[in-house]
């Protein structure tokens, strides 16, 4: 095997084979080999933490807080701007991993270092913030105050879709809140989740005990949501696993905050922009493969543009470039694995045996599923109700306003959306008519922003919210105390 990255940063004799908790240090749960998705090269070895591994890190976390978390909340911000700087000087070899690792183009890895330093900038802004409140009292001569304190022991799990960006995301506002990580990145990105994650903390000095990266698979979840010593859990991926997290957390009374999947719509009223509305379009439904939560699974388009429409959006993936993502010109690579492709593949033909016409792709080549935009697409059609999570436009004509909010509603998901109009005023009647936690007006379904409270509504999270001023909330509790003179 060919380790990738040899002799390049992060140095592979520090942490192949090993978990980082404590140190680089062998698990006792083995080790797990990473695979390129565009060539199937294996790209490295990563330990994987077992149940003891994570029962180790819980606690060596927990006696970590306790002393961080007395720390002022100015030193705790300047270890996150350290971590900036560290991911900033080594931006190059990051963005090479993301891209081996999870078959994003090197714009996708140029995003997500971007994106990861609006994460470390925004959070340690946090650090400024008024963590507390001086309250009216019920006695004459008493004080009443409430203030803010850390969870403790925060457990993220994170899926391999945007491993860098979401590991950011979650742990650098809780560690400059005052909380212990224990981070656990997916087995198909585990060294830009989460070796990549710890390095860059190693180098910023955060004080040993506070992070622990632990590799792994659904067991390895298991334990991290299941240890008494974690306060909460902060999970992204698909709604099924989230149940599933959701409801071993609740039995321990845990707060949990979920990011899940979507069923997102682009809206293109009659009086929009064709071609600006199907650049977004595609930009949303074939973007890193469609592999994302906020792409954009329908496009629903007034019956009088959806002839125009259809045509743009062919365009538009007829002139994405397919292969290996390290190539130059390549705009759509590799889906992550087999069962995704295969997934894809069913989505797509169970719906054309039930009525649905291809336009353009519909056939895949091993990972690599082409842009694919579907038009005579049913409600009864896996199409328009299941989240592909593939480069898979379905295009559903409507003739009024209120039966395009009816349909982009006609789902259990409720996360973001997009709608285009040349009218603001119109756009935005349509948009708060939208069961969604997220919604754009003429631009694309897929964007996030530090700054921004990230979330969806029903099937698409728990009503959560992590960004900006919602990270004091999710990553704190109250406390209350009063002060009376004398018995």
């Amino acid at each position: 095997m060919t380790v990738f990255g040899e002799g390049t940063w992060p140095d592979t004799d520090e942490w192949t084979g090993r978990i980082y908790s404590g140190g680089w240090r062998l698990s006792e749960g083995g080790t797990a080999t990473v695979t390129e998705p565009a060539t199937g090269e294996q790209l490295a070895q990563v330990g994987v933490a077992a149940p003891a591994d994570v029962a180790r890190a819980a606690v060596t976390a927990a006696q970590a807080q306790r002393a961080w978390a007395q720390v002022p909340p100015p030193e705790r911000a300047e270890v996150l701007l350290r971590a900036a700087r560290a991911l900033r000087v080594n931006s190059g070899a990051i963005r090479e991993w993301i891209v081996r690792e999870s078959g994003g183009i090197p714009a996708k890895g140029d995003y997500e270092i971007a994106a990861g330093l609006s994460q470390l900038a925004q959070a340690a802004g946090l650090a400024s913030l008024p963590l507390g409140e001086i309250l009216s009292p019920s006695l004459p001569g008493q004080a009443s105050y409430a203030w803010r304190v850390p969870l403790g022991v925060i457990g993220v799990i994170n899926p391999w879709n945007a491993p860098l960006l979401f590991a950011m995301r979650a742990l650098a506002p809780a560690l400059v809140l005052g909380n212990a990580v224990l981070l656990k990145p997916d087995p198909h990105t585990p060294v830009s989740g989460g070796v990549v994650v710890a390095r860059l903390f190693e180098e910023a000095g955060l004080p040993e005990g506070l992070l622990h990266v632990l590799p792994g698979g659904i067991g390895t979840g298991q334990a991290v949501v299941a240890d008494p010593h974690v306060a909460m859990v902060s999970f992204t991926g698909s709604t099924e696993a989230g149940r599933a997290v959701a409801r071993a957390a609740g039995e321990e009374l845990k707060r949990v905050a979920l990011e899940l999947g979507g069923k997102n719509s682009i809206i293109v009223l009659d009086d929009a922009d064709v071609e600006a509305a199907a650049a977004a379009g595609a930009m949303s439904s074939f973007g890193y493969q469609g592999q994302a939560c906020v792409a954009a699974g329908r496009h629903l388009v007034h019956a009088d543009l959806v002839e125009a429409y259809t045509q743009a959006l062919v365009r538009q993936a007829e002139a994405l470039r397919i292969g290996d993502p390290r190539e130059e010109g390549v705009v759509i690579g590799p889906v992550i694995n087999e069962r995704q492709a295969a997934r894809i593949e069913r989505i797509v033909d169970e719906s054309v045996a039930a009525g649905a016409r291809v336009l353009v792709g519909g056939r895949r080549d091993g990972l690599f599923y082409p842009p694919t935009v579907l038009d005579h697409v049913g409600r009864a059609m896996p199409a328009f109700s299941e989240e592909i999570f593939g480069p898979v436009a379905p295009v559903v004509p409507f003739r009024t306003d209120t039966e395009a909010v009816e349909i982009a509603n006609d789902t259990e998901y409720g996360l973001t959306a997009a709608v285009h109009s040349r009218s603001v005023r119109r756009a935005t009647a349509v948009a708060e008519q939208l069961r969604t936690g997220m919604v754009h007006l003429n631009d694309v379904s897929a964007k996030d922003a530090a700054n921004a409270p990230f979330g969806g509504m029903g099937a698409s999270g728990n009503a959560s919210r992590i960004g900006g001023t919602a990270n004091l909330e999710l990553f704190t509790q109250w406390r209350w105390m009063t002060v009376t003179e004398g018995a």
